[in-house]
């Protein structure tokens, strides 16, 4: 049997009259950027992630750079980041002028642990990226003291858990803006580059939205050094379409999760810490901790099952980033994470014959 890392096709099949649609229809009205469905979808989306604005960008980079550059945040000034994350969190920060600060992963969760972000603030720290990462929330609640005491903002990326919960609130409602990514492989995906901005902040808005369009409220009047980066309508369009089937694709997601959880049994292989119930898991991608990771990858590959690895190497130990290799025994699990860490096969459409074989090749894994 062969098994994609992933495979779109049964998911835009059973949207595909409805995607064909949204296309005729841009080119009938010939209104390519800022139109109808992306007016429709900036609404739609603010309210699904219980948020007043969303305003549609060119991807999830520009959406986290947008957010840092509408906060005044620039040279001089520091971010708090998770060590193990994609590297777009990081040169945000970056293209700003600020000085990213890295904090060490929780091994439970992979995302940053809550517990350590306290001893990296100094007084020119001036926001906190939380990165929902593999699609498992951040309890961005849980940092509102140290928020308050600090005067720091709070930003999610939340490029990887779009519909995940804590505490009954939708990730992009939890702190000051969050970031998304409608990367087409991504829970709620474009069928290109797409990104949004969502947040409770209407000044906020505003300025972000005149950022993105080359730094004006009004045409050819100037007011920032801006930059282009829009949703356009087509992508929009898309997106608009599939935010309606996200909330059952994502339990899908989770349903195949929780089969993994139960049935998936070798000591060589640690899974995802989660109560198998809740929605604060949206399970982007389904990440596998085993020390022997290549003997494990290359034993799936010759089993027809394809993988893939989020991330093979850590962002400190990046030639962008040589500065932070000095640093790098002060992120051990974010370390670990990065050498062991194996994506298998999980998205909505992957049959039952197809997680029975993923789970039986898994329990007989030697190593």
């Amino acid at each position: 049997m062969k098994i994609p890392y992933l495979d779109l096709e049964p998911m835009h099949r059973q949207i595909r009259e409805q995607l064909d649609h949204v296309y005729e229809t841009v080119l009938e009205r010939e209104s390519f950027i800022w139109g109808k469905y992306c007016a429709e979808f900036e609404q739609n989306f603010a309210s699904f992630c219980g948020a007043k604005y969303c305003i549609g960008v060119g991807n999830g980079l520009d959406a986290i750079r947008l957010i840092l550059q509408g906060m005044g945040i620039g040279e001089g000034d520091e971010v708090i980041v998770p060590a193990n994350t994609f590297i777009a969190t990081v040169l945000a920060v970056t293209y700003v002028g600020a000085t990213p600060v890295l904090v060490d992963a929780d091994i439970d969760t992979y995302n940053i642990d809550l517990q350590k972000i306290e001893e990296k603030i100094t007084p020119k720290t001036k926001a906190v990226i939380c990165v929902h990462l593999y699609g498992g929330a951040v309890d961005v609640e849980a940092l509102q003291d140290i928020k308050q005491r600090y005067q720091v903002k709070i930003i999610e990326d939340a490029a990887q858990a779009h519909g995940a919960m804590i505490n009954g609130k939708r990730v992009g409602s939890l702190g000051d803006a969050a970031a998304f990514s409608f990367y087409p492989g991504k829970n709620l995906g474009a069928l290109g580059d797409a990104g949004a901005i969502v947040t409770q902040d209407e000044k906020l808005a505003e300025r972000i939205r005149a950022i993105s369009n080359y730094g004006s409220y009004e045409k050819y009047v100037h007011v920032y050094k801006g930059c282009n980066s829009r949703l356009d309508e087509l992508q929009a369009g898309f997106l608009n379409v599939k935010l309606s089937h996200l909330d059952d694709w994502n339990k899908e997601r989770r349903n195949i999760a929780g089969r993994y959880n139960k049935e998936i049994s070798n000591s060589l292989l640690r899974l995802p810490v989660w109560d198998g119930v809740s929605a604060n898991h949206v399970f982007h991608i389904y990440p596998v901790l085993c020390p022997e990771r290549e003997k494990l990858k290359q034993y799936l590959s010759d089993k027809g099952i394809a993988t893939n690895i989020h991330y093979p190497t850590p962002i400190f130990m990046q030639g962008a980033y040589q500065e932070m290799r000095d640093y790098a025994d002060e992120f051990p699990v974010t370390s670990r994470i990065c050498r062991e860490e194996i994506s298998i096969p999980l998205y909505p459409g992957l049959s039952e014959e197809q997680q029975n074989y993923v789970i039986d090749t898994l329990n007989s894994f030697e190593g």
